[in-house]
């Protein structure tokens, strides 16, 4: 019966790995200058800026990811500031790939910095993963720092890289899961936020301990959802997080470094928006039926406006096409000052049935000339004529969520 699951008997077959303040770390392996000081990768190095990653030695004075700058400098006078470098985390990115797929052909990229890899049969998996680590600091840099987390299953990999940074290694299986469970807080078990721990709370569970000890109908109470039944059999090391589910949509958005109102300002922006989502799309085997787009004001105001399209689109111009009559729908003459693209309903796509009409075809071919150009020699070094007025806006961004272009 499931109330009396055990925790999995099975050996650790899972390392996660997680480059540690990944951004601030690969500044610093690039510049030596910056090694030891505390650093900040902000979105912008303007007061309001953003911070996407403190380095190590900035994390010790509070400074925090989505802190603004202003913020961290009143932590610290000294902060340094940077703006990202996305080709430069991407090549490090890349070249971690090479190295773990070295050890297994189960390379999974999570995100920009974090790495799950399947290691079965009978290697050593701690000293596989100590050797990846031992790897890295020599061939990618040794400023690089990373945590790694071994367990029977993603989530308690996950929750063990967690446990000691940086430059950790913890391993939580079937003969210490109480031990490590009794070091951890429920905020640092992977899927807990506060409205969750706020309903544990209510539950009489205030630590991971006490919730792998709550009977599933107490987490049934606290949940009330089918989510207990996850959390149950997670808890106890079985899988329920190996599923890949698909993508629903792609998008990209911009806050403008000052507000643009005519439609000759606005539309190289949204081409540049859309040449970057699209390149995304198509490299994930994907097209779009749907294209949306929002619009935020200077003054307050908010547009918002998705269209359904009769045929999935891939083609890049075909898209910028169909997002250009939703920008011209807007009843608004104001300066904007955020602009987000996107599209949805997401097919995969299929080269062979292109081929069957001739002018689709020669777009699919040309489309994938242009990717192919763009991804061996560097992002936008061939480009639609609408980007060419675009100088510095839309600068390159990483999305954390994932390891593509931004």
């Amino acid at each position: 019966m499931q109330s009396e699951l055990p925790f999995n008997p099975a050996p650790s077959t899972v390392v996660h790995i997680d480059i540690n303040s990944c951004f601030a770390t690969i500044e610093q392996q690039a510049r030596p200058y910056l090694r030891g000081k505390p650093l900040a990768v902000a979105a912008y190095d303007t007061p309001n800026g953003v911070i996407l990653a403190p380095s190590i030695e900035a994390k010790r004075y509070g400074i925090k990811t989505g802190m603004r700058v202003r913020e961290g400098r009143e932590r610290f006078p000294g902060l340094i500031v940077r703006t990202p470098d996305a080709l430069m985390y991407r090549y490090v990115h890349h070249r971690f790939r090479e190295i773990l797929g070295e050890y297994t052909p189960e390379v999974f990229p999570k995100s920009i910095d974090e790495f799950v890899l399947y290691v079965r049969g009978t290697v050593d998996i701690r000293a596989t993963a100590r050797e990846i680590k031992e790897r890295i600091r020599r061939d990618v840099g040794e400023w690089i720092w990373t945590s790694a987390g071994i367990g029977p299953t993603r989530f308690t990999a996950k929750v063990a890289a967690g446990m000691k940074k940086p430059d950790g290694l913890t391993e939580i299986n079937h003969k210490n899961f109480l031990a490590q469970y009794g070091r951890l807080e429920l905020l640092d078990l992977h899927g807990i936020n506060l409205h969750l721990q706020r309903r544990l709370w209510r539950a009489g569970i205030t630590t991971p301990l006490a919730m792998y000890r709550a009977s599933l109908q107490t987490l049934k109470v606290a949940f009330n959802s089918v989510v207990a039944h996850y959390w149950y059999s997670r808890l106890r090391g079985w899988e329920v997080d190996d599923v890949e589910f698909a993508r629903r949509s792609y998008g990209n958005s911009y806050s403008l470094p000052r507000p643009l109102g005519a439609p000759e300002e606005l539309t190289p922006v949204l081409a540049k928006l859309v040449n970057k989502m699209a390149f995304r799309m198509r490299k994930a085997g994907y097209q779009a039926a749907g294209v949306y787009l929002s619009l935020s004001y200077k003054n307050g105001a908010y547009f918002n406006r998705q269209r359904t399209l009769p045929e999935a689109l891939f083609d890049t111009r075909d898209i910028y096409k169909a997002a250009v009559k939703i920008l011209k729908m807007s009843p608004y003459n104001a300066p904007v000052k955020k602009l987000a693209v996107g599209c949805f309903n997401l097919r995969k796509a299929s080269g062979l049935q292109l081929e069957l009409f001739e002018p689709t075809g020669k777009k699919f071919r040309a489309m994938e000339a242009f990717d192919r150009a763009n991804d061996r020699w560097g992002d936008f070094v061939i480009t639609t004529g609408t980007m060419l007025e675009t100088e510095d806006y839309v600068p390159d961004r990483i999305a954390f969520g994932s390891p593509l272009v931004a």
